[in-house]
């Protein structure tokens, strides 16, 4: 859940007096992630790593009694400093059996009880079934559909067809040629995406019974494009060093400061890492003391020329790089 550092009154403001709230600043959200992934869809890393995320934000908030009520794309943002997702946006929700909010959540994120309220509200009339946080989870049910689609719903889930038979929708989507790897047990994502899905909100799982999905047990690794668009205080250099360099102890040491001192125009470094064996022979490993540094430094050294070659740059789990664990990822 977001960070609220205080809170504070704009006595200056046009329309007169207006509370504020000051937040931590966060990175990417997951509207934008779906926008990069060019109907591809995201990873099976991100994905999982955004559901589970989420799902702790939702435990935690339905355990203290609170329904988020307005959970979409936008809503969930990326912390380049703690590395997870967070949710934000509180402005509807409520304490579960005393809504105050009437009309709540967002169209195509939308429960169908929500829905229901929604349109009865409208019309002045008061609903006999109340909404619970149980509307949070369908509505990280259709996020996590959008993210393994690449497809925004809002259409399909308002169609008729939905209404009538949304399993066999969700089935078709995770069987269609272009989202299919054979290599991936995506069907645990499906059934996780389906027990969020229940138009019977009493069937729907709840948060802490979605962390049990064996779907969280599968260990991914992040894709290339994954480390490029999320932030960390860790930055990974590629394409920088030959077998030649790495050989070479006294090559080796002459390029590492050359390296430090280059990285260090952008701020402190906590440390520096060259492996010359596999996993990461031969990737430079930056850990600078904050996210924003490490920011500043990617959009630097990128397409930088280094010795000859053309310098990438991507981010870097700082959990993985502390347990001494390198992904073997190929340009």
């Amino acid at each position: 859940v977001v960070t609220l550092y205080g809170v504070f009154t704009n006595h200056y403001s046009v329309n007169g007096p207006s509370r504020c709230l000051l937040l931590e600043l966060l990175d990417i959200s997951v509207s934008e992630l779906l926008l990069h992934s060019s109907n591809q869809g995201c990873s099976m890393w991100m994905i999982q790593h955004c559901a589970r995320d989420v799902l702790e934000a939702l435990a935690f908030l339905h355990h203290k009694g609170y329904v988020h009520a307005d959970l979409k794309p936008r809503n969930i943002l990326w912390s380049a400093e703690e590395e997870c997702f967070k949710l934000i946006d509180f402005g509807l929700s409520f304490k579960e059996g005393n809504q105050d909010v009437k009309y709540i959540q967002t169209d195509g994120y939308r429960a169908p009880e929500a829905e229901l309220q929604n349109c009865l509200a409208q019309a002045g009339l008061q609903s006999e079934t109340e909404c619970t946080s149980a509307v949070d989870l369908w509505s990280l049910g259709i996020v996590l559909l959008e993210m393994f689609s690449g497809m925004k719903l809002k259409h399909t889930v308002q169609s008729q067809e939905w209404k009538t038979n949304s399993s066999a929708i969700i089935d078709r989507i995770f069987a269609s040629e272009g989202v299919v790897n054979s290599a991936i047990p995506a069907y645990h994502l499906r059934d996780l995406i389906k027990s969020m899905l229940h138009c019977d909100q009493g069937k729907r799982a709840s948060a802490e019974k979605a962390l049990c999905s064996p779907f969280f047990s599968i260990p991914f690794a992040p894709h290339i494009e994954d480390l490029v668009m999320l932030p960390t205080p860790v930055l990974r250099l590629l394409n920088i060093l030959s077998d030649a360099s790495l050989q070479s102890e006294e090559e080796y040491e002459d390029i590492l400061e050359d390296i430090r001192e280059e990285c260090q125009k952008y701020g402190p470094v906590v440390s520096l890492l060259i492996p010359k064996e596999n996993p990461g022979k031969g990737q430079v490993f930056v850990e600078y003391a904050n996210a924003g540094d490490s920011k500043a430094a990617q959009k630097m050294l990128t397409g930088k020329i280094f010795d000859g070659k053309f310098v990438v740059a991507t981010f870097y789990p700082l959990s993985a790089y502390k347990r001494g664990y390198l992904y073997q990822n190929l340009l």
